[in-house]
């Protein structure tokens, strides 16, 4: 079979080595990072009264995120590992041996990389900020849920720092039975309230406890007075305890990039963001998938560049992952220097365009290795030989 035969089989070949590898990093890579964030994520809502099903919820919520960040890890890994495997199995070097030069064996690399990238940009353009103002939604739900913060009998509750509250009884029409309510947030005042019975019921500014056939105990901290009132009835506002209905700025995390590429006044006004906020939160949702382009084609120039080994590519697979590292520090200095200054959006570009000039750079260093003068043999490990 002629060359050109040979070679649209092996990029078909190495494509699909490619993505099968990059689903089983990926797999793993999302597994390990979303039960991390599950632990925290489990701890705060159950500890807050809300059931399993809330809980799972949220844990779908933050999964788009979490598969957003690993893409761009499991492009790298994936293609250093199917590159390694294949210089140290001749595979390249049979393709080498046929004509084929490093940059024709990039081809199917740099496929592969614009194929993690589509799905990158449909997350971070469109199911990462919809998952996130869902998410936000579901907080502010629970925020007002009130029973599952506040209506736990039998047990010293602190809804905020300095505020301690107990429930003898909880009766399935909803009343509480003997009230226990301890307010120290003030220097200079301690009180304590006290009531048979009281009923949650909603008012304008937010929540109040109603509190029926009680006392109120005040305590002066400087002179230690103590001043007692009797009530038959006394409602005290617990809207500021629970974080309830207040008005949060809109969060560009769950805007649409439109919006965040053209922000109007209003906006800047309302999120209190500078605009180079917004110009730079728009223009990564575009940058970051040209980061899985750049990992795949750092991965595969960094091990070739080093050439053929009996003693493997160690060093020059420690060399990618340092390169990796670097780019995306570089990337975490340009956030910081584009959210400085509206004018200076371009810069949020420059660590994926850094990393495939990187990537390409390498990959040419390897042709140009690779090339024989003329009137030069090769030995059979891939050495010039004049």
């Amino acid at each position: 079979m002629s060359l050109g035969g040979h070679v649209p089989r092996f990029d078909r070949y190495l494509l699909a080595q490619l993505t099968i590898l990059f689903g089983f990093f990926a797999l793993v890579l999302v597994s390990i990072y979303w039960v991390n964030r599950g632990v925290s994520l489990f701890e705060q809502l159950i500890g807050d009264g809300q059931s399993a099903l809330v809980f799972l919820e949220f844990a779908a919520l933050t999964l788009p995120n979490v598969i957003r960040l690993v893409l761009p890890i499991a492009a790298f890994a994936a293609t250093v590992y199917v590159v390694n495997r294949m210089i140290s199995e001749s595979e390249l070097v049979v393709m080498q041996a046929l004509g084929c030069s490093p940059w024709r064996l990039a081809r199917p690399v740099l496929v592969f990389g614009l194929l993690v990238a589509a799905p990158i940009a449909v997350l971070t353009h469109v199911l990462v900020p919809a998952s996130r103002a869902q998410l936000d939604e579901r907080r502010d739900e629970i925020s007002r849920d009130i029973a599952a913060q506040f209506l736990s009998e039998g047990q010293f509750l602190h809804p905020a720092r300095g505020v301690t509250l107990y429930i003898r009884e909880i009766t399935e029409r909803g009343e509480l039975r003997d009230i226990y309510l301890s307010d120290a947030r003030s220097p200079e005042t301690r009180v304590t309230y006290t009531a048979k019975r009281a009923l949650l019921v909603d008012g304008e500014t937010g929540p109040k406890l109603v509190m029926f056939d009680g006392m109120a105990q005040s305590l002066k901290r400087a002179d230690r007075r103590l001043a007692t009132t009797s009530f038959a009835d006394f409602a005290y506002d617990i809207g500021a305890l629970i974080d309830t209905a207040r008005i949060r700025p809109p969060r560009l995390e769950v805007m649409p990039t439109a919006a965040l590429l053209n922000p109007t006044d209003e906006m800047i006004e309302a999120t209190g963001e500078p605009r180079a906020v917004f110009l730079y939160e728009g223009h990564a949702r575009n940058a970051q998938p040209l980061l899985a382009v750049a990992g795949a084609l750092i991965g595969y120039g960094a091990l070739l560049v080093g050439g053929f080994s009996r003693f493997g590519v160690g060093r020059q697979v420690l060399m990618a992952i340092i390169l990796l590292i670097g780019v995306n520090l570089l990337n975490n200095a340009a956030a910081d220097i584009a959210q400085s200054n509206a004018a200076l959006w371009p810069v949020t570009y420059l660590a994926p365009l850094i990393g495939t000039g990187i990537g390409a750079a390498m990959i040419w260093a390897s042709a140009r290795r690779r090339s024989v003068p003329s009137g030069a043999a090769t030995t059979g490990r891939g050495e010039v030989r004049p």
